[in-house]
């Protein structure tokens, strides 16, 4: 235990610290200071912070799951050769991602990095359960999140210790629908991001597609059974957490897929119609279709109008007059 709060010791101080940030600037905009509306924005201010923060290393996930996607048929291939020498396959292996460039565990990097926080956040809440300041909580803002409650159940709450809230006037059946939905929509958005991956940006003929088809189903099924033992700040923490790396993943498979998959042939067929409606655009202003070919047009010139002078008298005519 003493080297668990060693290790996670700073880690708590730093997500409590911008907790109470979030709170204090959310109590000064109005919010009460022992609300659920105020310490729930500020969990949810603490995961939008920690997912800018780690959009670099999103970034070299996808990198690293595009160059593991397109390395498979070859690291099949060398599975299938030395299947029976473990040794040199695996130096065949190494061999194949330095010449390509390629870290699997690139792959993990967001989740390896949330862990820690995840942790952190789940002893500072365990602590406000038990009365503990935890990082920079003071005794008057520990207090402050014990009396906060989302739909009657308190943050620090988790539904396989409902009962034991009624101490406090707490309604276990209010602990538990709460931390059912929020269960529900953990699972539901796991499954959702997990299949938009599998689905749209990744090749049907990818060896992988089998391995992500087993965690489309598996990692629901694991938040679901663990998750009757988180706190209910933490089962808001991984539903904004969810949410952020859905909408994330929807904007780079829409914008940027994976070669080979159905998420680029829907890109191509939406570059495709922006040009249509380009070239349809400049006939109606034009009156004249796209041009095609990269040589200069040659300009045309307006034919110039000659206006006609009214004929004059001659001068003896005039002079008869």
């Amino acid at each position: 235990m003493e080297l668990i709060n060693t290790v996670f010791g700073p880690l708590e101080w730093i997500v409590s610290f911008v907790l109470v940030a979030f709170h204090s600037g959310l109590t000064a905009l109005g919010l009460p200071a022992d609300g659920g509306a105020s310490w729930t924005l500020s969990i949810v201010g603490l995961v939008i912070l920690i997912r800018i923060i780690l959009i670099p290393l999103f970034v070299r996930q996808i990198k690293a799951q595009r160059g593991l996607q397109i390395l498979q048929p070859k690291m099949k291939e060398i599975q299938k050769k030395y299947k029976d020498d473990r040794e040199k396959q695996s130096a065949e292996m190494m061999k194949l991602y330095k010449e390509t460039g390629t870290n699997p565990l690139s792959s993990c990097l967001p989740i390896l990095a949330q862990s820690p926080i995840f942790f952190a956040l789940f002893q500072v809440l365990n602590g406000i359960a038990t009365g503990q300041a935890r990082g920079v909580l003071t005794p008057e803002l520990l207090e402050s999140a014990r009396n906060a409650r989302v739909f009657g159940a308190p943050l620090y709450a988790t539904f396989a210790n409902a009962n034991e809230y009624l101490a406090q006037g707490v309604s276990p059946t209010s602990v538990r629908i709460v931390t059912v939905i929020l269960i529900a929509l953990m699972t539901f958005t796991t499954f959702t991001t997990q299949r938009q991956l599998m689905l749209k940006n990744m090749p049907s003929d990818n060896p992988m597609a089998q391995q992500q088809k087993i965690l489309l189903y598996v990692f629901p099924l694991m938040f679901a059974f663990f998750g009757i033992n988180f706190p209910i700040g933490v089962l808001i923490y991984w539903l904004t957490t969810n949410l952020w790396t859905m909408g994330q993943q929807f904007y780079v498979i829409r914008n940027n897929p994976t070669p080979g998959t159905p998420a680029e042939a829907a890109y191509n067929e939406r570059q495709a119609i922006k040009a249509a409606r380009g070239g349809s655009l400049i006939q109606r202003v034009t009156g004249r279709g796209p041009v095609v070919s990269n040589e200069p047009v040659e300009k045309i010139e307006e034919p110039k109008v000659v206006r006609q002078q009214p004929k004059r008298k001659p001068k003896s005519a005039r002079k008869k007059q």
